[in-house]
């Protein structure tokens, strides 16, 4: 069962398990299978870079629809965005032309993504200039700050895209799903935002995290058509091909060398956090004082990493923070500054800054509560004195058996609500009982306080006979 020697002495093979899982495993993982020929890739992946005619009024349209999602901050309504939006092509075709030494397609995959960026900045500057809405809602801020995990979201959903384009079926659910998860048109819609409320920031933000994707697609393209062996670009002028090749590799280079030390930067920040949140927690855990703000700065360069922090309750003394500094070290952070602020002194300021805004957030959620309160009572069925005008009825008008009322809502053709409606189903006591509906009528106003009231006769049935 063991590997063999040839005649040379040289032993090959290996063991027969060892073989077999070889095989079982590159069966399993192989992408050799359904694996579309170089060509039928190529063109798949040229068509979606050209904008131009459907292509470019999809992306308007995708833009508008995120500018609205991010302004009504409904992630069900940027999901849709995301999946219409045909973005992705231009940014492929850079990765898949570096793979294959396509300098025609680069080219041309650079000036349409080029003309994307410049189609989806202006329509969601215009659609935010105009917009009556003008606060920055959780979705909005959530695409102004990258993160790590933003890098390897956008490496991964790079690989799952060019996998998914090089294959002879590309009927599956891969490419929507990649598009939704790399998120590149909200960015956009974001640094458009920015553009159009004067705030910089967000435009530098959104414009970051929107590269930050790009590039790491791109890298994912490249390296997985690298990865397949797709056959090279030959040109018949060595001295051009040479130029050419020279030409992509500088290219390659600019382009993903940078990202390279921006994801290293991007994982370094996100280590910091997490320690400094976990130092926090730990060293700061007092019964009577609380960290009611944590701001944590990474440093660049010489400048030192810090952590700042807003206590309330008891005045911590100078000996506890000593000894909350001397443990930064253990925690691995010991190039970090800690600035400790409580409430004394020149910190009252703040504190009063922060009990009106709790207040406003307050008042806010009262008032939402309010509005919901006033909807559900314009939905709910008459309220718990319906008992009491039942017992009321068949004293007024013995010849009722039973009534049911319930509260509505009547709408016009435009789905607007027009006026609040009471319907109500009589059932004589007897049948052929004769019943006043007009005074019935009166009376449910008075009672109900409904002007709007319908009543429908029943007859009882035998069984209730």
């Amino acid at each position: 069962m063991e590997g063999h020697t040839t005649d040379s002495g040289k032993r090959t093979g290996g063991p027969a398990w060892f073989a077999e899982l070889k095989g079982f495993m590159n069966g399993r993982f192989s992408l050799e299978e359904d694996k579309a020929p170089r060509d039928e890739v190529y063109a798949a992946i040229e068509k979606g870079v050209v904008f131009r005619g459907v292509n470019l009024w999809v992306l308007i349209f995708a833009t508008m629809i995120a500018s609205l999602g991010l302004n009504v901050n409904s992630a069900a309504v940027i999901i849709g965005a995301m999946l219409i939006s045909p973005i992705m092509g231009p940014i492929m075709g850079v990765g898949f032309s570096l793979g294959i030494n396509d300098f025609d397609l680069l080219k041309k995959s650079l000036r349409n993504l080029t003309l994307m960026f410049i189609v989806a900045i202006v329509t969601s500057t215009v659609y935010f200039f105009i917009s009556p809405l003008g606060d920055a809602r959780s979705e909005l801020l959530a695409r102004t700050v990258p993160t790590t995990y933003d890098v390897l979201i956008a490496l991964f959903g790079g690989l799952a895209g060019i996998v998914a384009q090089s294959r002879r079926d590309r009927t599956s659910t891969v490419i929507p799903g990649v598009a939704i998860a790399t998120a590149l048109i909200p960015p956009l819609c974001t640094a458009g935002y920015g553009l159009a409320t004067g705030q910089l920031r967000f435009f530098a933000g959104a414009f970051y995290l929107f590269f930050i994707n790009s590039v790491f697609i791109a890298l994912a393209t490249f390296l997985m058509v690298r990865f397949l062996k797709y056959e090279k670009k030959v040109f018949i002028d060595k001295v051009r091909e040479r130029n050419v090749r020279r030409t992509m590799l500088a290219i390659t280079l600019v382009t993903f060398i940078p990202s390279v030390f921006i994801g290293l930067r991007m994982v370094r920040v996100s280590v910091f956090e997490a320690v400094a949140d976990k130092y926090v927690a730990q060293v700061f855990a007092f019964q009577n004082t609380r960290v009611i703000e944590c701001a944590k700065f990474y440093g660049a360069g010489r400048k030192p990493s810090r952590i700042e922090l807003l206590l309330v309750g008891e005045t911590l003394t100078e000996d506890v923070i000593g000894n909350a500094e001397a443990q930064l070290e253990r925690f691995g952070l010991k190039n970090t500054e800690l600035v400790v602020r409580q409430a004394s002194g020149t910190d009252r300021l703040d504190l009063s800054t922060l009990q009106k805004n709790y207040v406003e957030l307050l008042g806010e959620k009262n008032r939402r509560i309010a509005e919901l309160q006033s909807q559900i009572e314009r939905y709910r069925v008459v309220d718990a004195g319906v008992d009491g005008i039942s017992q009321e009825l068949g004293v007024m008008m013995p010849s009722v058996g039973s009534i049911a009322l319930t509260k509505g809502v009547r709408f016009d053709c435009e789905g607007a609500p027009c006026d609040t409606l009471l319907l109500g189903l009589v059932t004589p006591r007897t049948p052929g009982a004769r019943i006043d509906t007009e005074t019935l009528k009166e009376w449910l106003r008075l009672r109900t306080k409904i002007r709007d009231i319908r009543l429908f006769i029943e007859e009882p049935s035998a069984d209730e006979n």
